[in-house]
């Protein structure tokens, strides 16, 4: 097993400082948006006990390893272990379990939205009013028909669909264990915002039913978690 592409860990002291960043950027997210929604799938053989456990997580694409961003996510994914029960490797090659990590987000889809912001052209009287005057109803306003007060309102916006990946495998024997992708779709391409909250989604619950894809929303209060039908 080639290790030479796996990024080293970071002083402690830069840790807290990255947890740091990444702590304030969810709470700039949480206050634009009430709650955040991933969809979540995860497959796993069995897991070995957290108990005598070490793992080292290192970036599965290789042109990640050793950049700034990518350990500021692993440390996230770190976390997250560490909460499970097991124990962080000084170095990959003493791990016993290697957690593959990856993170991205597409280029956007416009999406139009169209809706009637205006009245009908006839009211529910038909195209007199109630009283046998003209409707006071868009369209018909004061006796006259405007096709632009009655025309429907159209919006464009972009659609990012971001993602990250999960791999644990055990590194004597190469065995994969675990594998699951968090996906959301967003009105923001911003990594530092998205990567944070689809870390917390794919470690809900973890490490799940295997085979079974979930619909997690994160607010501010609490989460919800259902089965994707």
């Amino acid at each position: 097993m080639n290790l030479s592409n796996m990024t080293s860990r970071s002083p402690l002291v830069s840790r807290f400082l990255r947890l740091g960043l990444v702590a304030g950027l969810a709470l700039g997210l949480a206050a634009c948006a009430s709650s955040f929604k991933a969809d979540v799938s995860r497959f796993q053989a069995q897991l070995p006990a957290p108990e005598g456990q070490t793992f080292a997580v290192v970036a599965d694409d290789p042109a990640l390893a050793g950049g700034l961003e990518f350990a500021l996510y692993a440390d996230l994914v770190a976390a997250e272990m560490a909460k499970l029960g097991y124990v962080e490797a000084a170095t990959p090659e003493i791990a016993n379990l290697l957690v593959r990590f990856d993170y991205g987000v597409d280029n956007g889809r416009e999406r139009v939205r169209t809706t009637n912001a205006g009245f009908s052209h006839f009211g529910p009287y038909g195209r007199f009013g109630r009283f046998g005057g003209f409707g006071l109803r868009r369209g018909f306003a004061f006796g006259f028909y405007d096709p632009f007060l009655a025309g429907p309102e159209v919006r464009s916006f972009t659609v990012y669909t971001s993602d990250i990946e999960l791999k644990i495998d055990n590194a004597a024997t190469g065995e994969r264990l675990f594998e699951g992708q968090a996906q959301a779709a967003s009105r923001s391409n911003r990594l530092q915002s998205l990567v944070p909250n689809l870390v917390d989604a794919i470690f809900t619950d973890f490490p799940g039913n295997s085979g079974e894809t979930l619909s997690i929303t994160i607010r501010e209060d609490g989460k919800s978690v259902k089965p994707v039908n």
